[in-house]
């Protein structure tokens, strides 16, 4: 199946059915009185996060989604039937944006989330609503309303807890495939990988997480070179960053200004992106003699200026490879226990303080000068 992660679609809600004036003409009763039923609701459109969908290629092609229109009231009491409604299945990780006003309408980040995209109108009155005691044969009605109307535009950025960076052929999809189940192509040619693709970790029987790797990056990729930044959108929900280095390049490239070129085009796409915890991974370890290996990573890291963490590994061998997926996995862990902490801690105090609120006239507190 081909990777699409963005497309524009319309969706167009149905229109409430028409109430309507009548009057019941019964046998034996000549002045029945009002029977007018209400028009019916229309479809509404709803958007739901499905994590067996992975691509937005369905909404690509069919652009144009409308709901049926409720039907009319009729007499005797008959209400119009209301239109069902639209779901629109969506992989989990999509943004969905409103294309006039930029408004962001919903993030898509949990399996089986529903997001309402357009409302149905509804349905009008009939004139049974309208009788009384001095207008006993009212002929008022009311029309149903028109349903909403919106141009979206659908961004999917794919959930993954990890992120890898790097220049093509720099060791990534074959990192992503010695350590996690993705099988992507490899190949010994430049832009072997066109898509992202997602790889689970498995670090024991109930430890895992996710790993994205996405097409390489090249210098003015912020410009359009290569295949340009367009995918760096799906390291934005990642926790960590892992820039893989080619430290055995052919053509005597120099790998220190290949990577000042990556930090470069990250920090030229999104600053928030750009202070995303990072580690440096020096791949390619299997092809630089034994002898030269401490040297070659000692100028590299003097040269960069990294003060960070650094890993030597070869993603061919899977050298270094199980040290590397276990310290991942540990600030992972670490890291959603943090979170876990600060969210719960402001509640928390309060709560054993019996405290819900700080009111200036509440007496338990007192204003010092």
């Amino acid at each position: 199946m081909k990777f699409i992660d963005e497309a524009k679609i319309e969706v167009i809600a149905g229109d409430g059915g028409n109430g309507v004036a009548s009057f019941c003409r019964e046998k034996f009763r000549p002045f029945g009185g009002p029977d007018g039923g209400d028009g019916g609701k229309g479809g509404s459109i709803w958007a739901v996060a499905d994590r067996n969908i992975n691509t937005l290629v369905d909404y690509r092609f069919s652009k144009l989604h409308k709901a049926r229109n409720g039907e009319n009231g009729r007499g005797s009491d008959c209400y119009g039937k209301g239109a069902d409604d639209i779901m629109l299945r969506m992989p989990v990780g999509t943004l969905i944006i409103d294309q006039n006003d930029g408004e962001i309408v919903a993030d898509l980040t949990e399996h089986g989330q529903q997001v309402l995209l357009a409302k149905g109108g509804e349905g009008g009155w009939g004139n049974i609503h309208f009788k009384t005691s001095t207008n006993r044969a009212p002929r008022q009605k009311t029309e149903g309303k028109e349903g909403e109307r919106r141009e979206l535009r659908l961004e999917l950025k794919v959930l993954a807890d990890v992120g890898l960076l790097g220049m093509p052929n720099a060791g990534k999809s074959t990192f992503i495939t010695a350590v996690s189940n993705a099988r992507p192509k490899i190949a010994d040619y430049p832009f072997t990988t066109l898509h992202p693709n997602l790889g689970m970790v498995r670090v024991s029987h109930e430890k895992s997480f996710v790993i994205a790797d996405i097409p390489g990056l090249i210098e003015g990729a912020a410009e359009g070179a290569g295949l340009g930044i367009q995918f760096l959108r799906h390291l934005q929900r990642t926790r960590l960053l892992l820039h893989i280095v080619d430290l055995a390049p052919f053509d005597n490239v120099d790998p220190v200004k290949e990577a000042k070129a990556i930090v470069k085009e990250l920090q030229k796409y999104d600053e928030s992106l750009y202070e995303k915890p990072r580690w440096l991974v020096l791949n390619k370890l299997d092809m630089v003699p034994e002898d030269e290996r401490k040297k070659r990573v000692k100028d590299f890291i003097k040269r960069f200026g990294w003060k960070g963490p650094v890993y030597e590994i070869s993603a061919l061998t899977r050298d270094g490879c199980e040290e590397l997926v276990q310290d991942i996995y540990h600030y992972l862990a670490e890291q959603k226990q943090l979170e876990q902490r600060v969210e719960a801690s402001p509640q928390m105090e309060e709560a054993a303080r019996g405290i819900n609120s700080i009111d200036p006239d509440d007496p338990r507190f007192k204003i010092l000068d």
